[in-house]
């Protein structure tokens, strides 16, 4: 299929309305069939239950082109899954898992000529979202729902790409209700959106968030999680004690990567900050959907002015490898998972 005339090569991470997206209903106590839309607004009541109490849960995955020139999606039954629990969550009737990855599959389709090109840098992101539309006035879950996709073709999410970028340590706790970091939300995205303008405003990338109980223990960063290389070379992965780190996709393939086909030693535990100040690590990065593993050279904050070595300017060996592996995973160009890469066209 012929491409849109986009210079892919330049393209900012923004939304761009594309040709389709797809929209589904539930009602009396089930979802409709789902179809194909090219309109590309939402109407609702002005007592929407989204609009009073905040019901509302999202994904976000992408497609790509492969060297082959075939259209692919990365492993889109994790997010079916973790968009099902997160509905559950905030007492909304979960999207079916078989259904969500067969509305992936027809939105990416029909907008297959807004997938960027193999090698541009860029790709299609696919923002699945869900959020109350029944009427609700008083604290409880509403009854009406819908279930959306929207695709646009997005650039990198840090600019610089290889660049290495400077984030700081939050002075404000991101989380929302404690313990609900595993919630995609935009509950919980809000919280992050004051202390993320302030980080912007004074130069940084982005904000490191602590722990919400001690402020001693890393978590994860505003849209990203967070990955370490210590001394040894080992890849050191945060873990934390009340599950409120997000369970980012992107991060659990990396860890497969990293131990299954990359060979090497991976610590997934609850990390100190005391540690990145003291210099144990060597590397950092930030990893997600959007931002792939975007290099962090720098953390700084009042008291705080640590420089990682081995990835102060561009990429660290480590994370260089990381990303090269799962980008060609990707792109079909590194042998993949069994299950991991889902063929749309």
């Amino acid at each position: 299929m012929e491409k849109q005339n986009l210079d892919w090569s330049s393209l900012p991470f923004s939304y761009r309305e594309t040709s389709y997206s797809y929209v589904c209903n539930y009602k009396d106590g089930a979802w409709g069939e789902g179809e194909l839309t090219s309109d590309h607004t939402v109407t609702m009541s002005e007592c929407a239950g989204i609009l009073h109490y905040c019901q509302e849960v999202f994904e976000g995955l992408k497609a790509y082109t492969t060297e082959s020139g075939e259209i692919v999606c990365f492993r889109p039954d994790l997010n079916a899954q973790r968009m099902a629990d997160s509905a559950k969550r905030l007492c909304m009737p979960a999207f079916p898992e078989d259904k969500f990855i067969e509305a992936v599959k027809q939105v990416v389709a029909a907008n297959a000529s807004w997938v960027p090109p193999y090698g541009c840098g860029a790709t299609l992101y696919v923002r699945p979202y869900m959020f109350a539309t029944g009427v609700v006035i008083g604290v409880s879950p509403a009854t009406e729902y819908q279930f959306r996709i929207l695709v646009t073709p997005v650039g990198p999410y840090f600019k610089g790409g290889d660049t290495a970028v400077t984030i700081t340590v939050a002075d404000y706790d991101r989380a929302a209700p404690h313990g609900t970091g595993n919630i995609k939300a935009g509950l919980n995205y809000a919280m992050s959106l004051y202390p993320g303008e302030k980080a912007h405003a004074a130069g940084f990338a982005e904000n490191l968030y602590l722990d919400s109980q001690s402020r001693t223990y890393v978590e994860e960063t505003g849209g990203a999680n967070v990955l370490l290389v210590d001394k040894q070379g080992n890849l050191v992965v945060p873990k934390s004690f009340t599950d409120s780190i997000l369970p980012s996709i992107t991060r659990r393939s990396l860890v497969t990567v990293a131990t299954d086909i990359l060979g090497m030693n991976v610590i997934e535990r609850p990390v100190k900050f005391e540690e990145i100040t003291n210099g144990d690590f060597v590397e950092c990065g930030l990893c997600g959907t959007a931002a792939v593993i975007s290099p962090v050279g720098h953390i700084k904050a009042e008291g705080v002015d640590v420089t990682f070595p081995d990835g102060a300017e561009t990429s660290g060996p480590v994370m260089k490898k990381l990303r090269e592996t799962l980008t060609g995973i990707q792109a079909g160009t590194v042998e993949a998972p069994e299950g991991w890469i889902v063929k749309i066209a």
